[in-house]
Protein backbone atom coordinates (compact mmCIF):
# COMPACT_ATOMS: atom_id res chain seq x y z
CA UNK A 1 0.00 0.00 0.00
CA UNK A 2 2.94 2.46 0.86
CA UNK A 3 4.07 1.92 -2.37
CA UNK A 4 1.04 2.32 -4.35
CA UNK A 5 0.46 5.40 -1.98
CA UNK A 6 3.97 6.88 -2.77
CA UNK A 7 3.78 6.26 -6.30
CA UNK A 8 -0.01 7.59 -7.64
CA UNK A 9 0.72 10.64 -5.11
CA UNK A 10 2.74 13.85 -6.37
CA UNK A 11 5.83 15.20 -3.89
CA UNK A 12 4.75 16.97 -0.69
CA UNK A 13 6.07 20.16 -1.96
CA UNK A 14 3.36 19.76 -5.48
CA UNK A 15 1.06 18.74 -2.91
CA UNK A 16 1.06 22.28 -0.63
CA UNK A 17 1.21 24.44 -3.82
CA UNK A 18 -1.90 22.99 -4.94
CA UNK A 19 -3.46 23.70 -1.75
CA UNK A 20 -1.93 27.01 -1.62
CA UNK A 21 -3.21 28.10 -4.90
CA UNK A 22 -7.15 26.45 -3.98
CA UNK A 23 -6.84 28.96 -1.10
CA UNK A 24 -5.89 31.90 -2.96
CA UNK A 25 -8.36 30.98 -5.76
CA UNK A 26 -11.25 30.78 -2.97
CA UNK A 27 -10.15 33.97 -1.42
CA UNK A 28 -9.58 35.63 -4.68
CA UNK A 29 -13.62 35.25 -5.74
CA UNK A 30 -15.26 37.52 -3.88
CA UNK A 31 -12.62 40.72 -5.12
CA UNK A 32 -13.77 39.58 -8.88
CA UNK A 33 -17.65 39.89 -8.45
CA UNK A 34 -17.33 43.85 -8.97
CA UNK A 35 -13.80 44.45 -10.54
CA UNK A 36 -14.20 42.05 -13.69
CA UNK A 37 -13.33 44.81 -15.92
CA UNK A 38 -9.76 45.16 -14.69
CA UNK A 39 -9.41 41.49 -14.05
CA UNK A 40 -10.01 40.67 -17.66
CA UNK A 41 -7.84 43.54 -18.80
CA UNK A 42 -4.97 41.93 -21.04
CA UNK A 43 -2.47 44.04 -22.87
CA UNK A 44 -1.66 41.55 -24.42
CA UNK A 45 -5.00 41.09 -26.27
CA UNK A 46 -4.53 40.40 -30.10
CA UNK A 47 -5.18 43.99 -31.99
CA UNK A 48 -4.80 43.35 -35.94
CA UNK A 49 -1.04 42.65 -36.70
CA UNK A 50 0.97 45.43 -38.07
CA UNK A 51 4.39 45.25 -39.75
CA UNK A 52 6.80 47.08 -41.28
CA UNK A 53 7.45 46.00 -45.03
CA UNK A 54 9.69 48.57 -46.99
CA UNK A 55 8.45 51.86 -45.02
CA UNK A 56 5.07 50.63 -44.90
CA UNK A 57 2.93 49.78 -42.73
CA UNK A 58 0.84 46.94 -43.32
CA UNK A 59 -1.73 44.47 -41.76
CA UNK A 60 -1.13 40.95 -41.44
CA UNK A 61 -4.12 39.79 -43.97
CA UNK A 62 -4.60 36.41 -41.73
CA UNK A 63 -4.63 38.48 -38.42
CA UNK A 64 -7.63 36.89 -35.83
CA UNK A 65 -9.18 40.25 -35.89
CA UNK A 66 -10.02 40.47 -39.44
CA UNK A 67 -11.15 36.61 -38.61
CA UNK A 68 -13.20 38.08 -36.60
CA UNK A 69 -14.73 41.06 -39.13
CA UNK A 70 -15.19 38.71 -42.14
CA UNK A 71 -18.90 38.02 -42.13
CA UNK A 72 -19.72 41.41 -40.98
CA UNK A 73 -21.31 44.03 -43.59
CA UNK A 74 -19.10 47.30 -44.24
CA UNK A 75 -19.43 50.72 -44.27
CA UNK A 76 -17.74 53.01 -45.64
CA UNK A 77 -17.02 56.62 -44.97
CA UNK A 78 -15.51 58.37 -46.87
CA UNK A 79 -13.26 61.23 -45.71
CA UNK A 80 -12.70 64.12 -48.99
CA UNK A 81 -11.07 67.21 -48.79
CA UNK A 82 -13.74 70.34 -48.92
CA UNK A 83 -14.56 71.53 -52.60
CA UNK A 84 -13.42 75.07 -51.44
CA UNK A 85 -9.82 73.35 -50.50
CA UNK A 86 -9.05 71.17 -53.50
CA UNK A 87 -6.73 73.89 -54.79
CA UNK A 88 -2.61 73.70 -54.73
CA UNK A 89 -1.28 75.69 -52.37
CA UNK A 90 1.55 76.48 -54.74
CA UNK A 91 0.46 77.06 -57.45
CA UNK A 92 -3.67 76.79 -57.02
CA UNK A 93 -4.52 74.27 -59.44
CA UNK A 94 -7.22 72.42 -59.18
CA UNK A 95 -6.17 68.67 -57.13
CA UNK A 96 -7.68 65.37 -58.83
CA UNK A 97 -8.04 62.29 -56.66
CA UNK A 98 -5.61 59.85 -56.89
CA UNK A 99 -6.15 57.20 -54.83
CA UNK A 100 -7.72 56.33 -51.00
CA UNK A 101 -6.61 54.50 -48.08
CA UNK A 102 -7.94 52.38 -45.09
CA UNK A 103 -7.08 54.58 -41.84
CA UNK A 104 -8.73 52.40 -39.38
CA UNK A 105 -11.86 50.30 -38.72
CA UNK A 106 -14.90 50.64 -36.12
CA UNK A 107 -16.91 47.87 -34.71
CA UNK A 108 -20.17 50.08 -34.48
CA UNK A 109 -23.40 48.80 -32.78
CA UNK A 110 -26.85 49.51 -33.98
CA UNK A 111 -29.47 49.01 -30.85
CA UNK A 112 -32.66 47.37 -31.35
CA UNK A 113 -35.50 48.67 -33.32
CA UNK A 114 -38.89 48.11 -33.66
CA UNK A 115 -41.50 48.09 -37.08
CA UNK A 116 -44.93 47.40 -37.74
CA UNK A 117 -45.41 44.19 -40.38
CA UNK A 118 -48.59 44.92 -41.75
CA UNK A 119 -50.02 42.28 -44.13
CA UNK A 120 -52.32 43.75 -47.30
CA UNK A 121 -53.66 41.45 -49.17
CA UNK A 122 -54.94 41.85 -52.91
CA UNK A 123 -58.53 41.15 -53.99
CA UNK A 124 -59.20 40.29 -57.29
CA UNK A 125 -62.28 39.66 -59.36
CA UNK A 126 -63.35 38.12 -62.68
CA UNK A 127 -63.67 41.00 -65.58
CA UNK A 128 -66.90 38.53 -67.12
CA UNK A 129 -68.25 37.83 -64.50
CA UNK A 130 -68.65 41.01 -62.75
CA UNK A 131 -71.77 41.87 -65.20
CA UNK A 132 -73.14 38.10 -64.03
CA UNK A 133 -75.08 37.18 -60.94
CA UNK A 134 -72.55 35.54 -59.61
CA UNK A 135 -69.48 37.74 -59.86
CA UNK A 136 -66.43 35.67 -59.10
CA UNK A 137 -63.60 37.34 -56.57
CA UNK A 138 -60.61 35.94 -55.10
CA UNK A 139 -58.42 37.18 -51.90
CA UNK A 140 -54.54 36.40 -52.10
CA UNK A 141 -53.64 33.97 -49.39
CA UNK A 142 -51.81 35.74 -46.32
CA UNK A 143 -49.23 33.85 -43.43
CA UNK A 144 -50.98 32.19 -40.50
CA UNK A 145 -50.28 34.45 -37.49
CA UNK A 146 -48.34 33.03 -34.61
CA UNK A 147 -50.88 34.09 -32.27
CA UNK A 148 -54.47 34.75 -32.68
CA UNK A 149 -55.86 38.56 -32.68
CA UNK A 150 -52.19 39.53 -30.96
CA UNK A 151 -49.44 41.67 -32.21
CA UNK A 152 -46.68 39.30 -31.17
CA UNK A 153 -44.27 37.63 -34.32
CA UNK A 154 -41.75 34.80 -34.10
CA UNK A 155 -38.80 37.79 -33.30
CA UNK A 156 -40.74 39.68 -30.90
CA UNK A 157 -41.20 36.25 -28.77
CA UNK A 158 -38.15 34.39 -29.52
CA UNK A 159 -36.60 37.44 -27.97
CA UNK A 160 -38.25 37.56 -24.77
CA UNK A 161 -37.86 34.02 -24.34
CA UNK A 162 -33.94 34.18 -25.25
CA UNK A 163 -33.74 37.30 -22.80
CA UNK A 164 -35.23 35.35 -20.22
CA UNK A 165 -33.88 31.91 -20.48
CA UNK A 166 -30.56 32.25 -21.84
CA UNK A 167 -29.73 35.80 -20.34
CA UNK A 168 -31.51 35.20 -17.03
CA UNK A 169 -33.18 38.44 -17.61
CA UNK A 170 -36.42 38.83 -15.65
CA UNK A 171 -39.53 40.05 -17.17
CA UNK A 172 -39.59 43.14 -15.31
CA UNK A 173 -36.79 44.22 -16.35
CA UNK A 174 -37.37 43.24 -20.08
CA UNK A 175 -40.64 45.54 -19.36
CA UNK A 176 -37.73 48.43 -19.16
CA UNK A 177 -36.45 47.32 -22.08
CA UNK A 178 -39.28 47.93 -24.08
CA UNK A 179 -39.92 51.13 -22.56
CA UNK A 180 -36.40 52.36 -23.82
CA UNK A 181 -37.66 51.09 -27.61
CA UNK A 182 -41.24 53.11 -27.55
CA UNK A 183 -43.30 50.48 -26.91
CA UNK A 184 -45.28 49.69 -23.65
CA UNK A 185 -45.44 45.97 -22.97
CA UNK A 186 -46.33 44.58 -20.17
CA UNK A 187 -44.85 41.74 -18.41
CA UNK A 188 -48.04 40.09 -18.38
CA UNK A 189 -48.27 39.62 -22.10
CA UNK A 190 -44.99 38.64 -22.04
CA UNK A 191 -45.81 35.70 -19.43
CA UNK A 192 -48.86 35.26 -22.28
CA UNK A 193 -46.74 35.14 -24.91
CA UNK A 194 -44.42 32.62 -23.05
CA UNK A 195 -46.83 29.84 -22.04
CA UNK A 196 -49.16 29.82 -25.43
CA UNK A 197 -45.81 29.49 -27.64
CA UNK A 198 -44.48 27.03 -25.58
CA UNK A 199 -47.61 24.58 -25.34
CA UNK A 200 -48.38 25.46 -28.99
CA UNK A 201 -45.34 25.50 -30.44
CA UNK A 202 -42.66 23.84 -28.21
CA UNK A 203 -44.32 20.93 -25.81
CA UNK A 204 -44.38 18.61 -29.52
CA UNK A 205 -41.01 18.95 -29.93
CA UNK A 206 -40.08 18.45 -26.11
CA UNK A 207 -42.01 14.83 -26.60
CA UNK A 208 -40.08 13.93 -29.70
CA UNK A 209 -36.27 14.48 -27.90
CA UNK A 210 -37.48 12.70 -25.01
CA UNK A 211 -38.49 9.49 -26.73
CA UNK A 212 -34.85 10.17 -28.38
CA UNK A 213 -33.46 10.91 -25.36
CA UNK A 214 -34.11 7.81 -23.99
CA UNK A 215 -32.84 5.84 -27.12
CA UNK A 216 -29.21 7.14 -26.54
CA UNK A 217 -26.73 4.65 -24.41
CA UNK A 218 -24.84 7.53 -22.24
CA UNK A 219 -26.88 10.33 -20.15
CA UNK A 220 -26.50 12.68 -17.47
CA UNK A 221 -28.56 14.11 -14.67
CA UNK A 222 -28.39 16.55 -12.32
CA UNK A 223 -31.51 18.35 -10.01
CA UNK A 224 -31.91 21.79 -8.18
CA UNK A 225 -34.31 23.42 -5.98
CA UNK A 226 -36.24 25.96 -7.08
CA UNK A 227 -38.88 28.32 -4.78
CA UNK A 228 -42.25 28.71 -6.27
CA UNK A 229 -45.02 31.04 -5.48
CA UNK A 230 -49.05 31.14 -5.97
CA UNK A 231 -48.64 27.31 -6.98
CA UNK A 232 -51.86 25.40 -6.28
CA UNK A 233 -51.82 22.77 -3.76
CA UNK A 234 -48.11 24.04 -2.23
CA UNK A 235 -46.85 26.44 0.58
CA UNK A 236 -44.97 29.32 -0.80
CA UNK A 237 -42.10 27.99 1.56
CA UNK A 238 -41.99 24.92 -0.01
CA UNK A 239 -38.95 23.74 -2.36
CA UNK A 240 -39.90 22.17 -6.33
CA UNK A 241 -37.30 21.15 -8.58
CA UNK A 242 -36.18 21.29 -11.97
CA UNK A 243 -34.43 17.67 -13.23
CA UNK A 244 -32.10 18.17 -15.87
CA UNK A 245 -31.59 15.11 -18.27
CA UNK A 246 -28.86 15.50 -21.65
CA UNK A 247 -26.90 13.01 -23.72
CA UNK A 248 -23.53 12.41 -23.17
CA UNK A 249 -20.01 11.86 -25.06
CA UNK A 250 -21.52 9.88 -27.78
CA UNK A 251 -20.32 12.01 -30.86
CA UNK A 252 -23.88 12.33 -31.88
CA UNK A 253 -25.91 16.08 -31.67
CA UNK A 254 -26.85 16.84 -27.96
CA UNK A 255 -30.32 16.49 -26.45
CA UNK A 256 -30.78 18.55 -23.37
CA UNK A 257 -34.04 18.63 -21.61
CA UNK A 258 -35.47 20.76 -18.42
CA UNK A 259 -37.96 18.84 -16.26
CA UNK A 260 -40.13 20.90 -13.64
CA UNK A 261 -41.41 18.95 -11.05
CA UNK A 262 -43.02 19.51 -7.82
CA UNK A 263 -40.90 17.38 -5.55
CA UNK A 264 -37.46 15.85 -5.28
CA UNK A 265 -38.34 12.02 -5.75
CA UNK A 266 -36.62 9.52 -7.63
CA UNK A 267 -40.11 8.53 -8.97
CA UNK A 268 -39.44 11.83 -11.59
CA UNK A 269 -36.62 10.79 -12.93
CA UNK A 270 -37.95 7.34 -12.96
CA UNK A 271 -41.08 8.46 -15.23
CA UNK A 272 -38.77 10.67 -17.52
CA UNK A 273 -36.34 7.79 -18.34
CA UNK A 274 -38.74 5.52 -18.75
CA UNK A 275 -37.51 2.88 -21.29
CA UNK A 276 -34.17 3.60 -21.15
CA UNK A 277 -31.02 0.95 -19.98
CA UNK A 278 -27.58 2.61 -20.58
CA UNK A 279 -25.29 4.94 -18.45
CA UNK A 280 -26.22 7.16 -16.49
CA UNK A 281 -24.33 10.00 -14.86
CA UNK A 282 -25.58 11.18 -11.56
CA UNK A 283 -24.27 12.37 -8.33
CA UNK A 284 -25.00 10.47 -5.40
CA UNK A 285 -28.69 11.36 -4.67
CA UNK A 286 -30.43 8.13 -3.63
CA UNK A 287 -33.50 8.95 -5.42
CA UNK A 288 -31.50 7.79 -8.63
CA UNK A 289 -31.62 4.24 -7.27
CA UNK A 290 -35.26 3.73 -8.51
CA UNK A 291 -33.72 3.50 -11.80
CA UNK A 292 -33.05 -0.54 -11.75
CA UNK A 293 -31.98 -0.86 -15.61
CA UNK A 294 -29.55 1.03 -16.18
CA UNK A 295 -25.69 1.17 -15.10
CA UNK A 296 -25.03 4.35 -12.61
CA UNK A 297 -21.43 5.93 -13.19
CA UNK A 298 -20.57 8.08 -9.86
CA UNK A 299 -19.38 11.61 -10.13
CA UNK A 300 -16.00 11.64 -9.00
CA UNK A 301 -15.83 15.43 -8.92
CA UNK A 302 -18.53 15.77 -6.42
CA UNK A 303 -15.89 13.60 -4.73
CA UNK A 304 -13.34 15.68 -4.52
CA UNK A 305 -15.23 18.66 -3.86
CA UNK A 306 -15.83 17.04 -0.89
CA UNK A 307 -11.98 16.10 0.39
CA UNK A 308 -11.09 19.83 -0.83
CA UNK A 309 -13.74 21.00 1.85
CA UNK A 310 -12.21 18.72 4.28
CA UNK A 311 -8.47 19.95 3.49
CA UNK A 312 -7.33 22.62 5.67
CA UNK A 313 -6.93 26.31 4.59
CA UNK A 314 -4.75 27.55 6.85
CA UNK A 315 -1.13 28.29 6.06
CA UNK A 316 1.21 25.49 6.97
CA UNK A 317 4.79 24.76 6.48
CA UNK A 318 5.68 24.29 3.21
CA UNK A 319 7.43 20.86 3.87
CA UNK A 320 4.75 19.17 6.03
CA UNK A 321 3.10 16.02 4.54
CA UNK A 322 -0.04 15.60 3.33
CA UNK A 323 -3.06 15.30 5.31
CA UNK A 324 -5.58 12.62 4.87
CA UNK A 325 -7.99 14.92 3.15
CA UNK A 326 -5.44 16.21 0.65
CA UNK A 327 -4.54 12.86 -0.12
CA UNK A 328 -8.01 11.75 -0.63
CA UNK A 329 -7.80 15.02 -3.35
CA UNK A 330 -4.34 13.98 -4.85
CA UNK A 331 -5.81 10.85 -5.86
CA UNK A 332 -8.86 12.44 -7.89
CA UNK A 333 -6.23 15.00 -9.21
CA UNK A 334 -3.97 12.30 -10.74
CA UNK A 335 -7.48 10.46 -12.25
CA UNK A 336 -7.95 14.18 -13.96
CA UNK A 337 -5.26 14.64 -14.91
CA UNK A 338 -4.95 11.12 -16.88
CA UNK A 339 -8.25 11.77 -18.21
CA UNK A 340 -6.70 14.98 -20.06
CA UNK A 341 -4.13 13.03 -21.68
CA UNK A 342 -6.90 10.96 -22.89
CA UNK A 343 -9.42 13.32 -24.22
CA UNK A 344 -8.28 12.97 -27.87
CA UNK A 345 -8.69 9.34 -28.19
CA UNK A 346 -11.39 7.23 -30.04
CA UNK A 347 -13.55 5.81 -27.51
CA UNK A 348 -12.43 2.54 -27.86
CA UNK A 349 -8.61 3.43 -27.36
CA UNK A 350 -9.70 5.38 -23.99
CA UNK A 351 -11.48 2.60 -22.74
CA UNK A 352 -7.72 0.65 -22.73
CA UNK A 353 -5.80 3.25 -21.61
CA UNK A 354 -7.85 3.95 -18.50
CA UNK A 355 -7.61 -0.10 -17.95
CA UNK A 356 -3.67 0.66 -18.16
CA UNK A 357 -3.68 4.01 -16.61
CA UNK A 358 -6.57 4.49 -14.32
CA UNK A 359 -7.27 0.95 -13.06
CA UNK A 360 -3.72 1.28 -10.55
CA UNK A 361 -4.69 4.66 -9.19
CA UNK A 362 -8.46 3.22 -7.90
CA UNK A 363 -7.47 0.10 -6.66
CA UNK A 364 -4.65 2.17 -4.88
CA UNK A 365 -7.39 4.61 -3.78
CA UNK A 366 -10.06 2.23 -2.57
CA UNK A 367 -7.26 0.08 -0.56
CA UNK A 368 -6.61 3.25 1.50
CA UNK A 369 -10.23 4.13 1.81
CA UNK A 370 -10.56 0.88 3.60
CA UNK A 371 -7.76 1.59 6.14
CA UNK A 372 -8.95 4.87 7.65
CA UNK A 373 -11.05 5.28 10.35
CA UNK A 374 -12.68 8.66 10.62
CA UNK A 375 -15.35 10.50 12.63
CA UNK A 376 -18.79 10.51 11.06
CA UNK A 377 -19.65 14.34 12.00
CA UNK A 378 -16.18 15.50 10.59
CA UNK A 379 -15.82 17.15 6.89
CA UNK A 380 -13.12 14.28 6.30
CA UNK A 381 -15.54 11.69 7.67
CA UNK A 382 -18.47 12.51 5.35
CA UNK A 383 -15.78 12.48 2.18
CA UNK A 384 -14.69 9.02 3.00
CA UNK A 385 -18.53 7.58 4.31
CA UNK A 386 -19.56 8.91 0.71
CA UNK A 387 -16.78 7.46 -1.09
CA UNK A 388 -17.81 4.34 0.54
CA UNK A 389 -21.25 4.68 -0.10
CA UNK A 390 -20.86 5.38 -3.68
CA UNK A 391 -17.95 2.72 -4.53
CA UNK A 392 -19.90 0.89 -6.29
CA UNK A 393 -20.69 3.58 -8.91
CA UNK A 394 -17.35 5.31 -8.75
CA UNK A 395 -15.67 3.08 -10.96
CA UNK A 396 -18.21 1.73 -13.83
CA UNK A 397 -17.21 4.85 -16.00
CA UNK A 398 -14.24 2.52 -17.43
CA UNK A 399 -16.71 -0.03 -18.33
CA UNK A 400 -17.55 1.96 -21.99
CA UNK A 401 -15.13 4.87 -23.24
CA UNK A 402 -18.05 7.14 -23.98
CA UNK A 403 -18.73 7.13 -20.81
CA UNK A 404 -16.64 10.43 -18.68
CA UNK A 405 -14.90 10.85 -15.27
CA UNK A 406 -17.15 13.32 -13.50
CA UNK A 407 -21.26 14.65 -14.11
CA UNK A 408 -19.75 17.96 -15.19
CA UNK A 409 -21.76 17.73 -18.40
CA UNK A 410 -24.76 18.22 -16.75
CA UNK A 411 -23.79 20.65 -13.87
CA UNK A 412 -22.16 22.93 -16.49
CA UNK A 413 -25.90 22.60 -18.93
CA UNK A 414 -27.86 23.27 -15.59
CA UNK A 415 -25.99 25.90 -14.20
CA UNK A 416 -28.05 29.03 -16.74
CA UNK A 417 -30.92 27.99 -14.83
CA UNK A 418 -29.49 28.53 -11.26
CA UNK A 419 -28.17 31.63 -12.58
CA UNK A 420 -31.71 32.95 -13.77
CA UNK A 421 -32.87 31.61 -10.34
CA UNK A 422 -31.02 34.30 -8.40
CA UNK A 423 -32.56 36.66 -10.89
CA UNK A 424 -35.81 35.39 -11.16
CA UNK A 425 -36.64 35.49 -7.56
CA UNK A 426 -39.13 32.80 -7.63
Amino acid sequence: MNNLTEMILPPEGEVWQLQRKNAQASTEWSDLLFNDAEAEADSTAPEPVVKDDQGYKRRNPKSKQEERLKDLSVKEILCEIHEDDQNCLRCNTLLRPIGKETVREELEYIPAKLQIIRYVRMAYECTQCKHTDTPYIEKALTPSPLMAHSLASSSTVAHVMYQKYANAMPLYRQEKDWEQLGFALSRATMANWIIRCSQDYLDPIIVHLREKLRQREILHCDETPVQVLKEEGKKPQSKSTMWLYRTGNDEKPPIILYDYQKSKSGENALNCLKGFNGFLHSDGYAGYNRLKDVTRCGCWAHLRRKFVEAAPTDKWPENRPPTPAEVGRDYCNRLFKIEETLSALSPDERYLKRLELEKQVLEAFWCWIDTLKVLQGSAFGKAVIYARNQRRYMENYILDGRCLLSNNLAENSIRPFTVGRKNWLF
